[in-house]
């Protein structure tokens, strides 16, 4: 079971979600999408709750009001943090998440801590009862929804890379066509030039001169 929260920022729509449990969790580590965002509270035991961003938008870029939403939704879903006036946060893009054989279900780590980011927040409980006014609970495929998205993404890259095939022939047929065209200018101004025309009709002359002796 999937929770989802939804929320508007700035005049674009965006999905926050979580598992019910830390078997969930684990579901949602290995089938979470490259764009997504993980949050969870710091040192503590918490939900694991992902950000879903637009396609485009980068993490450094998150509006500050939609980290608030997402981090007082990861607080009040700690059992010790939501007792707490504050607590650290750290969020990193989920493709950041590093899980080996070694560890228990819901526990990660990172590749790069530099991609780590630490916010210290305190408690607001307006902005995470908004949020769970916005609530959905849902049962889903996480591996069919992921498989779908990533065929989605392969789809889309072939139709850019035909354009792109097709802009560089466009390009290279522009070019040759302006070559051979400076080339004729070329052979127009240059009176030592001369075209095949040009010796089509002197061939043609000397042929009359010899029928005039003839």
């Amino acid at each position: 079971m999937v929770f989802y929260f939804h929320t508007v920022v700035n005049g674009r729509q965006y999905t926050l979600y979580m598992g019910k449990d830390k078997m969930e969790n684990e579901d949602l580590l290995r089938w979470a999408w490259p764009e997504d965002v993980w949050f969870h509270v710091d040192k503590l035991s918490s939900a694991h709750v992902y950000l879903r961003l637009n396609k485009g938008e980068a993490v450094s870029a998150i509006p500050t009001e939609l980290v608030n939403q997402c981090c007082q939704l990861v607080k009040a879903n700690s059992i010790q943090g939501c007792k707490l006036a504050a607590v650290d946060v750290v969020y990193t893009p989920y493709p950041n998440l590093k899980k080996t054989g070694d560890m228990v279900a819901g526990q990660v780590g990172f590749h790069k801590s530099k991609k780590v980011i630490k916010v210290n927040i305190e408690k607001n409980n307006e902005v995470w009862k908004k949020l769970e006014k916005t609530r959905e609970e849902r049962e889903v495929d996480l591996q069919s929804e992921r498989e779908a998205r990533d065929r989605e993404e392969r789809e889309d890259e072939k139709k850019r890379q035909a354009i792109i095939r097709d802009e560089e022939k466009k390009r290279i047929e522009a070019e040759k066509k302006e070559k051979q065209m400076r080339s004729y200018q070329l052979m127009d101004t240059d009176p030592h030039l001369t075209t095949s025309n040009q010796f089509e009709n002197e061939e043609d002359a000397e042929r009359e001169l010899l029928d005039d002796f003839m």
